[in-house]
Parts: structure tokens; sequence; C-alpha cells
């Protein structure tokens, strides 16, 4: 196990990619667990008197419409667009790795009643339905989660599958079974070990997407609700000043921009140094 984990150090400190983007996300995830200790001002504080000002020693990237700093908001975002992306994500990889296990070990009608839920779930846009589900059901920050969750976790069911079906048929799954093992355990003991792999891999890119679903449902105002600062909503707000203010927008743009592109790198470091196709190529 040790030497496994000294392995995959040893190749991931060989992406600079990747390193690069485990910083910003450790900054980012540092931020967003800190945001009301290190947020300058109250994001919910309203002062009129200063709304739509400029970058200033008080205010670094300035306020918005109704006087709110706009850095305050943007690190209290951070938590939000954390929050949510790893509530999807843990939500997506368990509902895709039960589903993938279960047709996976079964197998027969129950496979295949799976993969057909499977590919209904997957004919849809994803956008598409969840923008439906959260107008049907009101829009919030436990809406949001449920609905990432339960629209995307098809990627991941397909995948475990395909390595539940792969390793079922080697020989010490036959073994297990021999000495008398449950399904249960066959599953648990031999069969989500091996898979355990992709699973991870696929949670860590899914988190860029499912912070970039959150700050989509939120620029519709389908996620957080006022006063809850979300970069989505902060954008939607701050569009109506842009020919004026063109940095009002900017900046919770480019939070999204940086955070995903952070988590994308990760994750494909992530990939990279997992996949065992690459262990003689470095």
């Amino acid at each position: 196990m040790w030497e496994s984990i000294q392995l995959f150090a040893r190749r991931f400190k060989r992406n600079q990619a990747a390193i690069l983007g485990l910083i910003v996300v450790v900054l980012i995830l540092i931020v967003s667990i800190l945001a009301p200790a290190i947020a300058p001002y109250d994001y919910r504080v309203q002062q009129l008197e200063y709304r739509l000002q400029n970058s200033s020693r008080a205010h670094p990237l300035g306020t918005d419409e109704y006087g709110r700093d706009v850095l305050s908001r943007i690190i209290m975002g951070a938590r939000v667009s954390v929050y949510v992306g790893f509530s999807a994500t843990a939500l997506v990889i368990v509902i895709g790795s039960v589903v993938g296990l279960v047709a996976g070990t079964l197998g027969g009608r129950t496979d295949w009643l799976l993969m057909r839920m499977t590919d209904i779930f997957m004919s849809v846009p994803s956008l598409f339905l969840m923008i439906v589900v959260v107008a049907l059901f009101g829009p919030s920050l436990r809406n949001t989660i449920l609905v990432i969750g339960l629209v995307n976790w098809t990627g991941t069911a397909r995948l475990v599958r395909a390595g539940t079906l792969s390793i079922r048929e080697l020989d010490f799954i036959d073994a297990a079974q021999a000495i008398g093992a449950t399904q249960g355990r066959i599953i648990l003991k031999h069969i989500l070990p091996n898979v355990a792999a992709p699973i991870i891999v696929q949670g860590s890119l899914f988190l860029g997407r499912a912070i970039l679903y959150e700050a989509s449902l939120s620029y519709l105002q389908l996620g957080a609700q006022p006063p809850t600062p979300s970069w989505g909503n902060m954008v939607a707000d701050a569009q109506r000043f842009l020919s004026v203010n063109w940095w009002q927008p900017t900046w919770p743009g480019l939070a999204i921009l940086v955070t995903v592109l952070a988590f994308n790198l990760l994750g494909d470091g992530i990939r990279d140094a997992l996949d065992p196709k690459l262990v003689g190529s470095r």
C-alpha cells in the first residue's frame, strides 16, 4: 500500500500542470474554509453611497450596485462553489458506483434494466434536465446539489460497470465464490477496491464540471439565492453594468475560470498518475 502511494506521488510530481492545479485548489479550499475570517467586509452589508466604485484601497475589487464589497462576496462565493462541488460529486460517485457495481455483478435482466435507465438519462442534455428539475422544485443550494448529482451519475455507472465486468471473470472472484462468500462481500472486499482508482479519477475530473454547473444554475437564478453570494449570480447581477463597469462581472468570471481550470488540471494529473499504461513511459 505504502509503495503504491509513493509510486503515485513520484509520477504525480512529474506533471507540473497538475502541481499548479493542486496548489490553486489548496488555496481555494483554504479560502473557502476561512472565508468569514478573511473576508474584509460582511458580504451582506449594503452601503449605497459607495455603490459601483472602482478599485481602491478600501475595496480592492470595487463595489457592486448595492455598495457591497466585491472581494468579500467572491471569497464567500468560493465557499458556496466548493460546498456544492464536493457535495454533488460525492452524490454522483455514490449513485454511479452503486448502479455500476450492481449491474456488473448481477448481470442478466438487472444489468439490462439499469443500463437502459442509464441510456435514458444520457439521452437528455444534462444542463437542460437540471434547469427543468430545479425550476419545478424551486431554486436552492440543496436542490442544486441534488439535481447535479441525480443527473450526472451515468458516466460513473458505465465506468464502474465496465471495470466490474472485467474483474468478476478473474480467478480470485471464482475462489471467493467457491468458499461461500456472499455477493455483498465479493463486491465490498474484492471488486470495489479494484475499481477504486477509476472512481477517484472520475470524481476528481467531475469536480470542475460540478462547480461550472452550479455557476450556470446560479447565473440563471436557479442556484444560490440572494443574499447568498455565488460566482454565477454575481456575474448575472453585474452584466447590466458591463458597458460602464466592465470589471464588475470580470472578477467572479475569472474566479470561475481559475477554479474550474485548477480542478481539471488536478484531475488530469491524478488520472495520468493512476494510469497503469503510463508506468513504463514515466
